[in-house]
């Protein structure tokens, strides 16, 4: 390690020579630093994911065996709807755009900050005012929320449980993620450093900034329908409840032309970390940059018109229900796009299998199974047999969890000496790798078993030709425990016992790679003027980097 390019890589946390950020927890909460507004995302989704877990757990202990075992009916009800609620708004949704995108989008890009510093901070504090309004909802009278994390009408009108609270939680939680958004696409746009063009952006700068505008186009829908149903509740308006009048497929619509372009910001982020961590620990270029980036953009746009793919068996039309069958087919191919890339991208490659590379090896098996379930779901026959069954939960937990979540950790693992400084124990991260992938197959493949001999989803009892089934899913979701625990106990106490961290431990070439670990306060000393191609490995022989 060459002293004079490692400075200040043994200071404390933030700090770089002679400039320091403030320290104290308002210093933190009133900091505009995009970067410790990305580790503020951090502790706030990170604690929020271990309640959404917990909850799993419970509902899976409630299905070890037929009947009542931890909890009646209606609180199983009420456990998976905040399972959902907190999972999907408060964990995935945000996730990687709001942690990783705050924190190294301004450095892929060579700027100081975002564009609106005062705004990304603003976005913070919304969340965690739609999250406190989210628990004041469970601990008002009335009850926790029991109408599933989709709220369907009419249940979601008639229910007597804080539907309203809940559903405003979303619609706060929705700014958010429309001023993130806003921030992203406008820092993109005007604060690239000098040389940096859009085909020299990394890739995981071209997936958030396509989930930027899926979040300032589609989330508007998602606030709209919420205030409608409010009104509906609360003043008997007849919108959606078909005893009023209304009509429930609409709501279903206005649902789901939001939440399917939802499922891109979820997993569009995390296919750039993909695209990030397969060029690194392969020490090849990226095969096929601009494919990728444009299939991001076409999964963006796309996106917006496949929604009603949910809603086959609702009683649309055949014509409308072979349209979107075909735009679902049609969908999945910038996606194949991307995988075919990532392994062409491996082939011949100096493969380094560090735990980032195997976790992106999990996610690519997992995501895979995922999306080809999808097209299965996709298709009309078959989506007749399987709708509202454990197969679509299974294939929605291997698109969200197995890849959206998998590669959470996967960006953890890549960008955490970076952020702190300090090295994690990489034994013990390989061994939790195995353990989870063990453990996610264990406990979510049965249910496309289950979901195609015709057991329904949302069920709190269940016959007993299924309880070997439920059994096997059970102790697979003990085993996820485990591996979320050795995941979190690894990542945390390497803050205290890990060694230093290199400005590069792995080799990348990407700009975050030439500051310092963990970087300093405005990121550069000097604005940098990038003249290499992204992904320019022949920049390895002039930088300072750990593994050589």
């Amino acid at each position: 390690m060459s002293d004079g390019k490692t400075v200040a890589t043994e200071k404390s946390f933030y700090e770089e020579g002679t400039t320091k950020s403030p320290k104290g927890i308002k210093s933190w909460i009133f900091s505009t630093d995009h970067k410790r507004i990305g580790i503020l995302y951090l502790c706030s989704i990170a604690t929020f994911f271990v309640v959404g877990a917990i909850l799993g757990i419970l509902m899976r202990l409630e299905l070890i065996a037929p009947g009542r075992t931890i909890m009646d009916a209606q609180t199983y009800n009420q456990t998976f709807t905040l399972h959902g609620v907190i999972m999907i708004f408060l964990f995935i949704v945000p996730g990687l755009p709001a942690i990783f995108g705050n924190f190294f989008l301004p450095i892929h890009i060579g700027a100081k900050d975002v564009a609106f510093p005062r705004l990304n901070l603003l976005s913070w504090w919304i969340y965690i005012t739609g999250a406190f309004l989210a628990l004041l909802a469970i601990t008002m009278p009335g009850g926790p929320v029991d109408t599933g994390w989709t709220f369907y009408i009419p249940y979601s009108v008639r229910s007597t449980t804080n539907v309203s609270w809940a559903i405003f939680a979303a619609f706060v939680l929705g700014f958010s993620s429309i001023l993130t958004g806003i921030n992203f696409i406008t820092t993109v746009h005007r604060m690239r450093a000098p040389g940096m063009t859009y085909f020299k952006m990394p890739l995981f700068v071209w997936s958030t900034y396509a989930t930027a505008w899926i979040q300032v186009i589609a989330t508007p829908i998602i606030a709209i329908t919420i205030l409608l149903l409010i009104i509906e509740r609360f003043f008997g308006v007849g919108i959606f409840d078909p005893a009023l009048g209304g009509d429930p497929i609409l709501y279903q619509h206005l649902f789901w032309i939001y939440s399917h372009p939802a499922v891109y910001i979820m997993i569009l982020p995390a296919m750039g970390v993909v695209s990030e961590i397969i060029p690194t620990f392969s020490r090849r270029t990226i095969f096929g940059y601009k494919a990728i980036a444009y299939s991001s953009l076409a999964i963006a746009f796309v996106g917006y018109l496949v929604w009603a793919h949910h809603m086959f068996t609702s009683g649309i039309s055949d014509t409308a229900r072979i349209i979107f069958s075909l735009l679902t087919f049609i969908v999945a191919l910038p996606s194949g796009v991307k995988i075919f890339n990532w392994v062409a991208t491996m082939y011949k490659g100096s493969i380094d299998p560090k735990p980032p590379f195997l976790w992106v090896m999990a996610f690519i098996f997992l995501f895979s199974i995922g999306g080809l379930t999808g097209l299965v779901l996709g298709s009309l026959a078959t989506d007749i047999h399987l709708h509202d069954t454990y197969f679509v939960v299974a294939h929605f937990h291997y698109v969200m969890f197995g890849g959206t979540g998998t590669i959470f950790i996967a960006a953890l693992f890549y960008w955490w000496p970076k952020m702190f400084g300090r090295m994690y124990n990489i034994k013990l991260a390989n061994y939790t790798v195995v353990l989870y992938f063990i453990a996610f197959n264990t406990l979510y493949f049965p249910k496309f078993i289950m979901g195609y001999m015709g057991m329904p989803r949302r069920y709190y009892d269940y016959l007993s030709e299924f309880t070997t089934l439920q059994f096997i899913s059970t102790i697979g979701s003990w085993l996820m425990a485990v591996a979320i625990f050795l995941i979190i106990w690894n990542l945390v106490r390497s803050l205290k016992t890990g060694r230093i961290a290199h400005a590069n431990p792995w080799g990348g070439v990407t700009l975050e790679w030439q500051i310092a670990s963990p970087p300093p306060l405005e990121n550069f000393h000097e604005v940098p003027v990038i003249t290499h191609e992204p992904y320019d490995f022949s920049q390895l022989k002039e930088m300072d980097y750990e593994s050589k």
